[in-house]
This record gives structure tokens, sequence and C-alpha cells, in this order.
């Protein structure tokens, strides 16, 4: 994890005084004599004295002789004049200072020299001032009469900063310091007979998971501050290491190198000594130059090794089984200290109660993930066409028990990233091999680890192209991740080559992907039922969602019939494999025909080149259950065998020993998850998705499902989301404005580098008012993974930064299932977005009309601009997994087509056609919005206004001509619409 090194530690967080709850009448005394004061000093004393004494200045140079002269009455006064225009002068620019910071609402003002009585002067009577202007205006700003937030925002949180008597706290060097101190002395407090000044070392680890080690988290768990990790450096600099290499940079550091440590360094995974190993040994140094050929090194700050296939091929062959020549991975070692180091992506060690098996599994959770979030979207869509009237926007359900700690599962294990990269790795292989002329080569497994890719060819096919290398055997064909090409041309021109990729496990670190469509013939997968059908499921379900396929059919025989709901397009069930035989023996009739018809060898042929098509060479892989019968299974190979060139592909659970399926390829689980291919000479911590887990991923679905109403057509009940009190005595005390540029009401911003990590994490837990679970916050913050230590400061300071409510207690809390939750006194826009279109369509607007149209105008007005517009690059990629990107426009677009209602209505044609306008910019594709607006616009009886729409929605639809529901309002309001609309328009009639 890249960090950027230290600059000096500001002012430490303030915990911000409550606001007044209500404007007293000494507020507005005390408001108005500062302001009279304000006036007086700065616009009265300059023009008295102009009045009274004039310019103080000689009108000329003064000679010799002025100098030497008695000092007379009206010298004396014209000096006394000028120290007092000079005193002005200053206690002007304190108060510019002071007015300035109270409008840029940025931490403290800056210092005017030596104006320390006058800045403290000209401090308090701006925030008397604004102190009751800013609570004149509510932090709900839907109740201001329709006035924007920003016209408020700002001032408010000036004067929350500068409120006459509130203490600096300590400085974070300080707070830090101290904390290093304390922790240091009772570890030598500790060790009893260790000398204090006894030299300690380090040992670099290797990576778990996705953890790596650095220097930073170094000094984080052994300091108490990463910030401290240029002390290691400076100690270890040039230092010649175990390899022979030195360490020259603090951010290339590799596994195994020995590092000295401060004086004051504590720990567990410390040592007095270094280890009297001049040499290191065999296994290390192979190691460490294998991870020196990766280039990851390379990588910032920690980047470690991964495994690494090179070991030779254990390879046989029976009588009826062909052996592919499986690398498998160079071993690598144990971390030492792995209880506290263990890293996020591993850490269900933790006591956190989440799922193993999905945290374990980056591949498959994002693929599940991903299809959820496609599932969640179209259902909130669905919901909202088929919406009645004054309907509130749709809410997704909340997971809870099981189903919110598989959710959560989900997101801490979902690598994303990963998933990209495999993506483009694979496709950007295909388009460079079919630029050279060649042909893709047959690839049977993969091994993916945190830095590189490597594929098993079938056999050898000579150089790779660039980027990717030679791997230890003719074989093998590797590719490191930080070589990816950043550019491929349009993936979606370019046919997946290897959609059959699946992953079956891990062997020290690195992930194998079996390719099955590329078996010779039959797959079996013996052992205990229980294990068989978790190894099933996965296998199932990471096919069913992966990233790295266009278009390819599952087809799961005796199981599984609830998966559909991951994939309803790709995965079908069938009871027997009876029925089986018959389809599959017409599909491959039909494959071979296809491919000789097309001239192509296989399917692979079918994926490369121009005339390359996505659907027609999809792959067909098939899972079963059950031990077919003697008939069956003599079928089955029959059915298969030279099924590869196909793109078809078997895996078959047996109960006891497969030799009577003559499978090409034999694999083995074990009931304590360990899968082996004796053949292949493999054996590794199997993929599972365990049957408890595999029922709460099919619920997960099946609640998105139940948005749209049971059968699809009427909406179910939205479970009211978090609502707020949005009368002026709810005014909260803290207040996020998320929609539109990101801006934080009643908190001091911090002053150091982690302010936009405290921002961020603030943002997640604003958009999630039902909890966030501590390892999902750590995975959003630091995909790679942390430490546990790291994920823990970062909650202390985002508590420590929240502050506390009037009763004391934190406005950052830990519910009863150790999610992380946010106080009722901290509210964003977009709670407030809700609340009052709730208000206004189901609460007080639903009985008065004006009521109503105040709420929504308010509502509409809050809208600045897409969530969090000025979010950083690179930052919020867990945004990703959210669908706010779809609630957020259909709520908005709800908002206005409800005022839009109540000014038609009211006979307001132009206003409901000014707040549909505003909607359009968040919603650009609600056919609803441009369905009203069509209507509203006739409202206005301007046929020139309605031609100029018409045409406006022809240009915008493209070649796929407008929408029916349009095309059937466009002949009802204007039916001349299609001699003045265009040739598009007249043909989606």
């Amino acid at each position: 994890m890249a960090r950027t090194p230290s600059r000096p530690a500001g002012p430490a967080n303030r915990t911000p005084q409550p606001l007044p709850r209500r404007r007293t009448a000494g507020d507005f005394a005390k408001a108005f004599f500062a302001f009279v004061a304000l006036l007086g000093l700065v616009v009265g004393v300059p023009a008295a004295l102009a009045m009274s004494v004039g310019w103080p200045l000689p009108h000329r140079m003064p000679s010799l002789d002025m100098v030497q002269q008695q000092i007379s009455a009206q010298a004396f006064v014209r000096i006394l004049t000028l120290v007092v225009w000079l005193a002005w002068a200053q206690f002007t620019a304190c108060v510019l200072v002071e007015v300035k910071a109270a409008v840029s609402g940025v931490g403290l003002p800056s210092r005017v020299p030596g104006a320390g009585p006058s800045q403290l002067l000209a401090r308090q009577l701006i925030a008397a001032v604004l102190l009751v202007t800013a609570t004149a205006a509510s932090f709900t700003p839907g109740l201001t009469g329709g006035q924007h937030v920003e016209n408020t925002a700002r001032p408010t949180v000036a004067a929350a900063q500068q409120l006459p008597g509130q203490q600096q706290a300590e400085t974070v060097a300080e707070a830090m310091q101290k904390q290093a101190a304390a922790q240091a002395h009772h570890a030598l407090e500790e060790q009893g007979g260790t000398e204090a000044g006894a030299t300690k070392f380090y040992r670099i680890q290797p990576p778990e998971g996705r953890h790596h080690d650095s220097l930073w988290e170094v000094a984080e768990r052994h300091l108490g501050d990463g910030r401290r990790y240029h002390e290691i450096y400076q100690l270890n600099k040039d230092r010649v290491q175990p390899d022979g290499s030195k360490l020259s940079e603090a951010s290339l550091i590799r596994p195994g190198w020995i590092m000295e440590m401060p004086a004051d360094a504590h720990g567990g995974d410390l040592v007095e000594m270094p280890a009297p190993v001049v040499e290191a040994p065999k296994g290390l140094k192979r190691q460490i130059a294998e991870y020196a050929k990766s280039g990851d090194h390379a990588q910032p700050a920690q980047q470690g090794v991964g495994a690494r296939p090179g070991a030779d091929a254990a390879g046989g062959s029976g009588p009826q089984q062909q052996a592919p020549p499986v690398q498998t991975p160079a071993p690598q070692q144990t971390p030492r200290g792995a209880a506290s180091g263990t890293a996020t992506s591993s850490s269900s060690e933790s006591g956190f109660g989440l799922s193993e098996a999905l945290i374990g599994a980056p591949l498959l959770a994002a693929g599940v993930l991903g299809a959820l979030g496609r599932r969640r979207r179209m259902a909130l869509w669905q919901s909202a066409m088929t919406a009645v009237a004054g309907r509130r926007g749709m809410e997704p359900p909340v997971p809870s028990g099981a189903d919110a700690d598989v959710h959560d599962a989900l997101l801490v294990g979902a690598d994303p990233e990963a998933v990209r990269f495999l993506d483009k790795a694979l496709r950007g292989l295909s388009a460079e091999l079919d630029a050279a002329n060649r042909p893709l080569p047959v690839v049977y497994a993969a091994w993916f680890t945190a830095t590189d890719l490597h594929l098993q060819l079938a056999q050898p096919s000579g150089q790779p192209p660039a980027p990717w290398q030679q791997g230890s055997d003719p074989t093998l064909w590797r590719l490191e991740r930080t070589a990816a090409p950043a550019q491929v041309r349009d993936l979606a021109e370019i046919a997946a080559p290897y959609p059959g990729l699946v992953s079956l496990g891990t062997l020290d670190g690195a992930r194998l992907l079996l390719n099955l469509e590329a078996a010779p013939g039959l797959v079996s997968l013996s052992g205990p039922g229980e294990a068989r059908a978790a190894v099933l499921s996965s296998v199932a379900a990471e096919l069913a969602t992966n990233g790295w396929s266009d278009r390819m059919t599952v087809t799961v025989v005796g199981f599984g019939a609830e998966l559909g709901a991951l994939a309803p397009t790709r995965l079908r069930h069938l009871d027997s494999v009876g029925v089986l035989l018959e389809d599959l023996g017409a599909e491959i009739q039909r494959r071979r025909a296809a491919l000789g018809a097309a001239g192509h060898d296989s399917v692979l042929t079918g994926r490369t080149g121009p005339a390359s098509q996505h659907t027609r060479w999809a792959p067909h892989l098939v899972m079963i259950a059950d031990t077919p019968t003697e008939a069956e299974a003599a079928a089955l190979a029959e059915l298969t065998a030279g099924a590869g060139k196909l793109g078809i592909g078997c895996l078959v659970g047996v109960d006891g020993t497969a030799q009577q399926l003559g499978a090409a390829w034999d694999l083995e689980i074990s009931a304590e998850g360990r899968l082996a291919a004796p053949l292949l000479g493999l054996e590794l911590t199997a993929q599972l998705l365990p049957a408890a887990v595999h029922q709460a991923v099919v619920r997960l679905f099946a609640s998105a499902d139940t948005m749209s109403g049971p059968d699809g057509d009427d909406p179910a009940p939205a479970p009211h989301a978090f609502l707020v009190d949005i009368t002026e005595q709810g005014r909260p005390a803290v207040y996020a404005r998320l929609v539109g540029p990101y801006e934080i009401i009643g908190l001091e911003a911090p002053d150091d580098e982690r302010s936009a990590l405290l921002h961020e994490a603030l943002a997640l837990l604003l958009l999630h008012r039902e909890g966030v679970h501590p390892l999902v916050l750590a995975s959003a913050m630091w995909p790679r993974g942390v430490t546990d230590e790291v994920r823990e400061a970062l909650i202390g300071r985002l508590r420590e930064w929240l502050g506390t409510d009037e009763d004391g207690s934190p406005r950052l809390r830990t519910d009863a299932n150790g999610r992380l939750t946010l106080a009722r006194s901290v509210v964003s826009d977009l709670d407030v977005l809700r609340s009052l279109h709730y208000e206004a369509t189901e609460g007080r607007g639903t009985r008065r009309a004006s009521v109503r149209e105040r709420l929504l105008t308010d509502a509409l007005n809050l809208v600045r601009g897409p969530l969090l517009a000025d979010r950083a690059e690179g930052r919020y990629g867990w945004l990703g997994h959210e669908i706010i990107d779809t609630q957020l426009p259909l709520l908005v677009a709800d908002v206005a087509l409800a005022l839009c209602g109540h000014h038609r209505e009211q006979g307001r044609p132009r206003k409901a056609i000014e707040a549909l306008r505003t909607a359009l910019a968040s919603s650009p594709a609600d056919e609803r919005l441009w369905n009203e607006l069509l209507r509203a616009t006739h409202d206005t009886e301007d046929e020139d206004a309605l031609r100029a729409l018409v045409a406006e929605l022809t240009a915008r639809s493209g070649p796929r001509g407008l929408p029916p529901r349009t095309v059937a309002l466009l002949d009802e309001l204007f039916p001349s619409w299609r001699g003045d609309g265009g040739p598009a328009a007249a043909s989606a009639g």
C-alpha cells in the first residue's frame, strides 16, 4: 500500500460545539451590537479621522530643520493619528481574513503578523454575527422557502469552527508521539530481562492474500506511527540483504529481507538479533529470484512475491486418462506473526464471523456481486416503470442475519480489479495473436497470483506476443500485472478466448483456474457428497457470473435449480442425465456441422479474426451432481470424446472411484476441503460454496426480485429508508452534501494526509444507514487488503473526528452485530431528499397541496449534480458495487414527476417543464420524464415548442428510434409529428 511521505501535522481535529437549537433575543442582540461594533471600527474610525484630523503625513519630504524643531501639539496629534491609522489597517486586515475564512468554510484562518488581540476581537465579532445568520437558515434546506443550501452552508461551518472559548486539541503529531511512547514503554515492561537498548530486527513477510508488507505498515505495527517508516529506511539504507541486494528506495522491499528497527520498536514479530544465517536457504533464494524477475518490486510501497508456477509437471497417464502438463507453483513461506498482521482479505479468523468461502474467492465474489447489482438495478427500473402515481422511490430490501453476513463477505472478498485484469489480459492476447495471424493455443489451465498470470498450454506454441513472456517451460506463457496493456481496442469487439476458465482452489497463494472446455473428455469429481456439492456449486456460480466471458450455456443436472436466479440467460437446470444426453447429442452434431461449414478446426479458430462471433462459438459446460448409470456414463464418454474442440466440457460428480466413467481428468475432494488431482500431481485448498452460503446467495437474488412484486407487475410495498426530522427543531449536528460536490458542514476538515480517507469512509457510512461491517469498510478503503491494526486506527480516527452528541454518546457507534452505524445527528442531503419526498407523497403533503408543492420544490433544489461529483480519480472504487447510481436518478425523477403533476393540476405547465428539465439533467434516459415533458409542453399550446421537443427526442433516439410508448403518446398529442419529426421518428412508428 503506497504511502506519501508525512508532512508536518497541523492542528488536531476538534469536536464542534453543538449549534443552538433556537434563536433567542440575546443572540439577536449580540449579533446587532457586534455588527454595530464592526461597522464603527471598520468604517467609523477612518471616517472620523479623515474628518477631524485629515491626512496625518506631511505633504512634502521633511527637511533636517523640521526634524530638529521642537515637537508641537499638532505634530504629536498627527503621530497619534498615524498610529491609529496603522492599528485600523491591521484590524481591517484581520476582519478581511476572518470573513474570507468564514465564507470559504476552510479550517482556521490565516494569522495576521503581530495582531493577536486584534484578530481575536475580529474573530469574536464575525462569529457573533455569522452564528445567528447561520442559525436562521436551517441545516434542512428544504424548509427555507426554496433557498439553496449553498447560501447558508459555508457561513455555518465557519461560525461553528470559530465559536468563542473553543480550545484547540493536541496536534496529531503530539498525540501519535505520546501513543508510540506509551506503547514502547509498555512493551519494554513486558519484556522483563530484555535490555532497553538492545538492537531489534524484523523480517519482511511474504504476501498473505492481497496484503503485502511495507515499511509504512511495519512502522504502524511496531512503532505506533506509519509515518516513522523513514527511520527504518535510514537504519537499513544500503545494508546488504540475505539475497545480496540492497535497500535503495523505501518502496522497494522484498520478502526475506531483515530490517533493523529503532530502539523503541515493540511487538511479537521482532527478534533481538537476526538469525545467524549468512546465506539464505535455497528455497528462499529461488523465491526471491523469481520475485525479482516478476518486476513486482516496482509496484508502489510494498508489492511482495506471489506464488509462481515453476516446478516440474508431475504427470502420468492411465489406461483411459490423459494428464495435461500442469505446472505447480513454487511454495511460499508461512508468514510469521500472522495473528497480528492478518490482511483484511483473509481475516475470517478475526472473529467477525463472515464466510471464509467467499472472502477467499475473489473472482467468484466479484462475479456474484456484479450480477446481484445488475439484478437490483433492473428491479429498480422495472418498479419505477410500473409504479403508481405518488409512489416514493423504491428502496431495495436490506439483508439481515445470515444473508447480511454473506453480503458483507461478498463485499470483502470481491476483487473486481482482478477480474478486469484477467478479462483484458485474455482478450488482449487474442487480439495480438489475431494481428500476427496466429491461432489461439489450447489452454488447459491458468495460475493467477497477485502479481501475474500464467497460462498452461496443451503444447508449445512458440514465443508469446508482447507483453507476454515465455515462462520456465515452453508450455507456459506469463504476463505481469504491471506489464498489462493500458489500452486494448474495444473489448466488445474481441471475443472472449477462454470463457471456460473456472477457479478450483489455491496453492501457496496462487489460484488455479481449470479450462473445462479444453478437457479431452469427461472430468470426474469424487469425494464426500457435501464437499462435492460445495465444489459443484462454486464452479456453477462462477461460470454463470464470471466477467471474462461473453455468452455461454451452463447446464446443471440433478442440483442447483435455484442457481438460475444468478444468471437466467446463462444457467439452466435439467432433472436427469437422460434428458441431457438427447440435447447434448443434437448440439454436438450442430457444432460439428457449423465448424465444417465455416472451415474451422475448433471453436478457438472461430473466436479470432474479423468473422469471429461471440455467441456462435460460446461454450456449453455441463455439471452433473449424481453418479450416472453405466449406460449413461458410456454414452457421456462417447459424446464428449474430443468435445474440447467443440467448446463442450463436462464435470461429473461420482461416488467412490471414477474408473467406470473413463474420465480424462480425475479430481478428488476431501471432507477437509482439499482438492487433489493425482494424475496432475496437484493438491489444492479447494474453492467451495457450502450449502448455507449457497442458500444465502440465492436469497439475496430472490429479495432483489421482490422489488418488482411477486408477479412482476405491481411493485411490492417499499420499505421506508432512513428518514430525518425536516423541521427546524431537527437540525443535525453534522450535515454532509453528497448530491453534487462533496461538502461537510459542522465538522472541521482534518489537516493531515488522512483527510481524504476519512471523508471517503464517512460517505460510505452515510450511504448505508443500516450499518457497515468493519471488514467491508476496510476492503472499500484498501481494496488490496490492510492489517487489522490499520483498520482499527482508521475507525478510531473517524470516531474522534465525528465527536459526540450533546448527551456524550459518540456519533460513530457499533451495533449489536458489530457493524458501524452513524448517530441520527449525522445527516446527508440524500437523507433529507428522501425524507422530503416521503413527506410530500405519503405524509403531510397528501393533505395540503401547498405543503406538497413546497416540499417537492425544496427536494428538487437539493440536486446540485451527480453523486460525489468532485470525487478524486482512483478513490471511491466501492461505488461500483453500489446501486445508488440507479437509485438517485430514479428518486430525482420521482420528485420531478410528482411536482410536474401538481403544477399541471394547478394550470402551470411552464413550471412543470422547469421541474422536468432539472430532473433530466440527472436522469436523461428516463422515458417517463420525456413523456411528461411532452404532455406539459402540449399543455402550453405552443406548437413550435412541441415541434422542437419532438426534434430533440428524435435526435436523441438515434438509429433505434423512439420507444413505443413515446410513439403512441405523440400520435395522441401531435398527430402530424411524423411529417415533422424526420425519418427516424417515422420509422419508429
